[in-house]
């Protein structure tokens, strides 16, 4: 049979076109890129089988150009659909415009004068299967141009991304090329008569090429291969990635996520997100509630440029992940999703080192607070005690003259009375001696419970600073400095939170302002307490010289002193904490540089 060799190799190029057709189906997605290859797939086989069946027919009485006919539909749709295939490729998802529809004018036009050829004969005069004996008509030159002229762009299209994507060296570059030489070789051989070739040629030179392209866009993945370089760098990132499409599978990932999770890349490419890590029960990362809270971030993100985040503990605590999911899109364009984890254990490892040694300074804090109660509660109950000693010592004397007036006839009646009144005095002193011993022990105990418990109590301005100035008398002795107490609102304005840890603010405060004087003795500090009955501002004044610019930096910001080793950091710290967490409040200060410093600290009531 004439034309045998041609006939073989087209029957192979129609096995091979639904074998990768078969292959595409299985292995990708519903994507544009997929579609386009479809359609292209199947003009390919029209445009084969017409030349197929042109073959077999070849010594029937049928026309040849009956299946010429039937060929010219994969023969003039082909460039179109190539070039939209080709810049899917380049762009991965592109918008349809309306101006779209005229690359099929002349295809259309083209497929007419073919179908009525035999009237007008403007696509040939006179047909052969051998192209150095075929007579072309005057349209054939601008179908011919037309179609290559889009073969060509489309051509451009796959070369210039193929290599901009994976590297001129890859793989994928390789096989587009070779599948662009094919039909460029071959075409040119034939019109310039070198080999005396068919028009069954160009049919499979150009279904090969086609084949080509698929295997190397989609059986060997290439489709979302980085760059060799960029490759190289992804991998050794710290933090892991995985990018999605449109339908949630996973087309791409770094070794980094590969081993955060112990996955293999077969285990990986291709599948959907969830099903890999929701139904693998061995390594079951994300639960129910997991996958409800990503789908709702998924659908979120197609509208919105917003990123959403959480964080996931894995392996019973021992892994810590951020995870932060955001789009990937293409001037408004939905392409896919990009999910980033970032190791973050050796981070909540650290934190927990911190907490335990801020635990620990807290805890020293804690016994400097205690220290420094205890000598309070030394100072002052130690005078009451003695008032109350002297006290019963008088009226022990006055009880032992009182005894000894009984009978007397030159006791009179004014002495009974002198001798009462003394006596009344004396427990009218007693009684006074107790109540301050009695609001000591009050203002101790309550600082003793605020080092171990939180208790949130409604009480008044002159509360608070009558409990400031029994707890801070005994040091404010000890340093010869003045307290200098200034209420200039309603003492009796109604705060609410707990007393004794905003005392022990207070307390650190005045603390710190008189070891800021260095030893210095006969110095003041004020305590201004001023506002509105909305907002209180109880101020700490010092002219002490001011603070250190050093110290200005990090005041709040974390645990420093000016003490040396004689300090934690902790005082303002943890004040800077206790007012913001437990007051709703805040903390601020004015420093100038040889003068002195003032904390204000402002709540709301």
């Amino acid at each position: 049979m004439e034309n045998f060799g041609s006939l073989i190799a087209m029957i192979i190029s129609e096995i091979l076109i639904i074998v990768v057709w078969l292959i595409i189906r299985r292995t990708t997605k519903k994507a544009q890129l997929k579609t386009a290859f479809n359609f292209m797939l199947l003009l390919m086989f029209i445009w084969t089988l017409g030349s197929i069946l042109q073959i077999l027919f070849q010594n029937s009485n049928i026309d040849p150009t009956f299946f010429e006919k039937i060929a010219c539909i994969g023969v003039n749709f082909s460039p179109v659909v190539f070039l939209l295939m080709a810049m899917i490729f380049a762009k991965t998802k592109i918008t349809f415009k309306w101006y779209y529809a005229l690359l099929f004018i002349i295809p259309t036009l083209s497929t007419i004068i073919m179908f009525t050829n035999d009237i007008h004969h403007l696509m040939f005069e006179q047909y052969s299967i051998h192209s150095n004996e075929m007579v072309y008509g005057s349209y054939f030159p601008i179908h011919s141009l037309y179609t290559y002229a889009l073969f060509g762009v489309g051509l451009l299209y796959f070369l210039r991304y193929s290599i901009k994507n994976s590297g001129f060296f890859s793989k994928q570059s390789f096989l587009i090329i070779i599948g662009t030489i094919i039909p460029l070789v071959s075409n040119i051989i034939g019109m310039l008569n070198i080999i005396p070739l068919t028009t069954y040629t160009t049919p499979i030179s150009f279904t090969f090429m086609i084949l080509l392209y698929a295997f190397a866009i989609f059986k060997l993945n290439f489709m979302s291969v980085a760059p060799i370089a960029l490759q190289k760098i992804v991998d050794r990132i710290s933090d892991g990635y995985v990018v999605l499409d449109i339908d949630n599978v996973i087309i791409d990932f770094n070794q980094t996520f590969l081993n955060m999770f112990n996955f293999k890349q077969n285990e990986l490419r291709g599948k959907n997100l969830f099903k890999v890590t929701i139904a693998d029960a061995e390594r079951r990362y994300f639960t129910r509630e997991d996958e409800a809270f990503v789908k709702k971030a998924f659908e979120a993100i197609k509208t919105s440029n917003e990123t959403f985040s959480f964080d996931k503990s894995i392996e019973n605590g021992s892994h810590f992940f951020h995870i932060e999911i955001s789009s990937i899109k293409d001037k408004g364009n939905f392409l896919g999703t990009l999910i980033l984890f970032k190791d973050t254990t050796q981070h909540m490892l650290d934190m927990q080192t911190i907490k335990e040694n801020q635990n620990m300074l807290m805890e020293r804090e804690r016994l400097a607070s205690l220290g420094q109660l205890i000598g309070g509660i030394a100072h002052n109950l130690k005078t009451p005690i003695m008032s109350i000693a002297g006290a019963a010592e008088g009226l022990t004397d006055l009880i032992k003259e009182y005894r000894a007036s009984v009978g007397d006839p030159e006791v009179t009646v004014d002495d009974h009375h002198a001798i009462a009144s003394d006596m009344t005095e004396w427990v009218e002193k007693i009684r006074n001696y107790t109540e301050y011993m009695s609001d000591v022990i009050t203002a101790v105990k309550g600082q003793a419970v605020t080092l171990s418990e939180e208790q949130a109590v409604s009480f008044n301005l002159d509360e608070l600073v009558k409990r400031v100035d029994i707890l801070m008398k005994h040091e404010l002795k000890n340093a010869l400095i003045t307290l200098n107490v200034k209420m200039e609102v309603d003492p009796n304005i109604v705060l609410k939170g707990n007393i004794n840890s905003l005392v022990q603010v207070i307390n650190n405060m005045i603390s710190n302002a008189i070891q800021a004087y260095n030893g210095k003795t006969n110095e003041e500090i004020d305590l201004v307490l001023s506002g509105t009955n909305k907002k209180i501002t109880i101020s700490i004044k010092d002219n002490a010289g001011g603070l250190p610019e050093n110290v200005q930096e990090k005041l709040f910001k974390e645990m420093i002193t000016t003490k040396g080793k004689n300090g934690t950091g902790l005082g303002l710290f943890m004040s800077y904490s206790t007012i913001r967490a437990h007051f709703n409040g805040n903390i601020t200060y004015e420093t100038e540089k040889g003068k002195g410093t003032t904390f204000n600290i402002s709540l709301p009531v």
